[in-house]
């Protein structure tokens, strides 16, 4: 009688798995996991999370997420925006006036976030002159409001310490005879549109766009490594386009910034370099540039209207540094300085800046660079302006 053949062990079936790469998934949002937070959480080294050329009323967290090196976790917006607003529900507000509408208990608030807050009356950004960073104008009394502004009125006898969040009403006023329900009025209900935290590795995201969540478009916390970001968007976002912070290290390729507080604001001891930049019509700051960072921007266009364009700085024990490599820098208000603080360093070459100048305090290395028409150091080419010029997206520069 023939011998049966010896039976495998499981423990050795489970070793010799354990040996076989799996291979890469492709995950789509909408078709095998319902949410973003579901595919980033199942995604594992070198999957490809897909997003839909749309539309979504969500964000992108990235919590303690981490790819391998050489199979990083990818996710691949294919053109998708990350909607940070939500259209107001007029069963919550009520009319205390003729055409102005209250609400007590809008959303959990904190101090930092009134001062970015905004409203979004028929798709445009209220304001109301302030900006979470530099100069803000002092909220109206609910009397004093214009049709199309709002305001909020602090409830201190609310608060609980310690707790840090605060209480209050917000008012908006309409046009007479204009009900909520007709105004299509939104209000910013998330935070980010893209968030990390904790410790992030092996990461690409691309081909996304992050818009009126009342912080960043891209809020970057923790300390992450080989972190790639291509192609991305913030467009009107409460606080900073892109804020990197604590220990962070990314780079950036293809990075378009309009209409937020800040186009970029890096701190802490943050290592990145960004790019193929665009930015116009931010409103606090241009670039922000803190405390212990090594930072790098390469092929930028920046169009200034900010009411601080540029700021290297730092304390009295830490030394800031940005590189820049051929940038237009066009002021398009009235003068200004770009501050460069006594502990901070500029390393710049191929750099344009029209209407504003260097108030150079800390040090600074300038190579063919010129400012406001006159070369530095005496005798340079400066940038080749034209070059800058052709990385206007066709869209953007119609109409300037």
């Amino acid at each position: 009688m023939a011998a049966s053949a010896p039976t495998m062990r499981p423990t050795l079936i489970l070793a010799l798995l354990l040996h076989i790469p799996l291979a890469a998934r492709d995950i789509h949002v909408g078709k095998d996991v319902k949410t973003i937070h579901e595919a980033i959480k199942a995604a594992l080294p070198g999957d490809t999370v897909h997003l839909e050329p749309k539309s979504y009323r969500d964000y992108a967290g990235f919590y303690g997420k981490k790819g391998e090196p050489g199979k990083p976790i990818t996710l691949d917006g294919h053109g998708a925006t990350l909607e940070g607003s939500d259209p107001l529900d007029p069963a919550r507000w009520k009319e205390t006036a003729p055409g102005l509408f209250t609400n007590d208990n809008l959303t959990r608030l904190d101090d930092a976030t009134i001062g970015r807050w905004f409203f979004l009356f028929d798709g445009r950004m209220q304001l109301m002159g302030r900006t979470s960073k530099g100069k803000s104008d002092p909220l109206k009394k609910p009397e004093d409001l214009q049709a199309g502004e709002w305001t909020f009125v602090k409830d201190p006898t609310r608060e609980k310490p310690p707790s840090r969040q605060i209480y209050g009403t917000f008012h908006i006023k309409l046009a007479p005879g204009q009900t909520l329900a007709a105004a299509n009025i939104f209000a910013p209900v998330r935070s980010a549109g893209v968030q990390f935290g904790g410790d992030n590795a092996h990461l690409v995201i691309k081909n996304l766009t992050a818009t009126h969540p009342y912080n960043d478009g891209f809020n970057i916390h923790g300390d992450c490594r080989d972190v790639v970001f291509e192609n991305i968007r913030a467009i009107e976002c409460g606080d900073d386009g892109i804020s990197a912070h604590e220990s962070a290290q990314y780079r950036v390729d293809g990075f378009v910034s309009i209409g937020n507080s800040t186009g970029i604001c890096d701190t802490g001891t943050a290592q990145t370099s960004y790019n193929n930049v665009f930015m116009e019509r931010n409103v606090g700051f241009d670039l922000y540039f803190l405390n212990k960072g090594r930072y790098r921007i390469t092929n930028a266009v920046i169009f200034s209207s900010a009411l601080n364009p540029f700021m290297v700085t730092s304390g009295a024990d830490e030394r800031c540094e940005l590189e820049v490599d051929n940038m237009l820098f066009r002021r398009l208000k009235k003068p200004h300085k770009a501050l460069i603080s006594a502990t901070s360093m500029i390393k710049a070459t191929r750099l344009t800046m029209e209407n504003i100048e260097f108030d150079m305090r800390g040090q600074s290395q300038l190579s063919n660079c010129v400012i406001n028409g006159k070369a530095e150091p005496a005798g340079s080419t400066g940038a080749d302006t034209a070059a800058l010029m052709r990385l206007v997206p066709e869209a953007e520069a119609v109409g300037r």
